[in-house]
């Protein structure tokens, strides 16, 4: 498990990065405290690398790759990439001063999916709000921020759900509680719209959407909101995303993300399927607010 705290400044491919440092130097039985002595440091340093909390020098990753056995070629070419997009800055920087690290670290994390997974209990995912539901959100949730901040963080929402649109973008499946499609953020105008851009999305064929309802009573996600994220390179791992008030858990320990993605499953199992999502969506805007 690994937990990052506001301030601790790791940016997403670092993360992915160091995750794949750990795994491959776990796999060989290789002590931090061995690793640091080749690298000229200390078990600290190789500690920190491995959560992604401080930068990566080329001659030391080439050097851990050569220690723990990765002599194929296309297998450290890819670590090396990884590298090189890890010490590129991403879009998301000039909104670094409306961000808290640990959710800096997820943006860049969001860039990088080949598929998200999420189930969401309280609002509408990020990734498909309206700007008007996101602005109804983000100014319940920060009181005492004026126009212009509010306005810079709505932009940041709707400047990362343009993935969605790309050709490469991830496939995007969510699964959200009833109780988010009901509860009137921003006022019935504004839910009806949002409800109604969520009928616009589905039609599009990387987004699937699945509703938990009401009448299932208890489920198995008893835990609340997380996501799954999936990435194009099978060397890395599947990293399970679970967001707290003022920090956020990143979870790429196997036994963890197998965890998170049975619970996945079985909420998808027992969700509407997305035919019967469109039904429930105009039922619910039929009804209104």
């Amino acid at each position: 498990m690994t937990l990052f705290q506001p301030g601790s400044g790791p940016t997403a491919l670092r993360i992915l990065l160091g995750s794949q440092l750990r795994r491959l130097r776990e796999q060989k039985g290789i002590s931090r405290e061995d690793a640091g002595h080749l690298i000229r440091g200390s078990e600290s340093k190789i500690s920190r690398m491995e959560l992604g909390r401080v930068g990566f020098k080329e001659r030391d990753v080439a050097d851990l790759l050569t220690y723990y056995g990765v002599a194929d070629g296309e297998a450290r070419s890819a670590v090396m990439d990884l590298l090189e997009r890890a010490n590129e800055p991403g879009w998301w920087h000039r909104f670094n001063d409306l961000l808290p690290s640990w959710f800096q670290a997820y943006v860049g994390l969001e860039e990088a999916t080949s598929r998200i997974r999420t189930y969401e209990v309280q609002f509408i995912p990020g990734l498909l709000q309206t700007k008007e539901y996101a602005r109804a959100v983000i100014t319940a949730g920060a009181a005492g921020l004026g126009h212009a901040e509010i306005a810079r963080r709505v932009d940041l929402r709707v400047e990362r759900q343009r993935i969605l649109d790309r050709g490469d973008g991830p496939v995007f499946w969510a699964v959200i509680d009833e109780a988010a499609l009901r509860r009137p953020i921003g006022g019935a105008d504004v839910m009806r719209g949002q409800l109604e851009h969520l009928l616009e999305l589905m039609r599009l064929p990387n987004i699937t959407i699945q509703v938990m309802p009401f009448s299932f009573g208890g489920h198995s996600a008893e835990g609340g909101a997380f996501s799954i994220l999936r990435f194009e390179d099978s060397e890395l791992p599947d990293v399970v995303y679970v967001e707290q008030l003022a920090s956020a858990l990143y979870l790429d320990k196997r036994e963890e993300v197998d965890r998170y993605s049975e619970v996945m499953e079985r909420l998808c199992a027992v969700s509407t399927t997305p035919d019967a999502t469109v039904d429930i969506l105009q039922k619910i805007i039929s009804d209104g607010f």
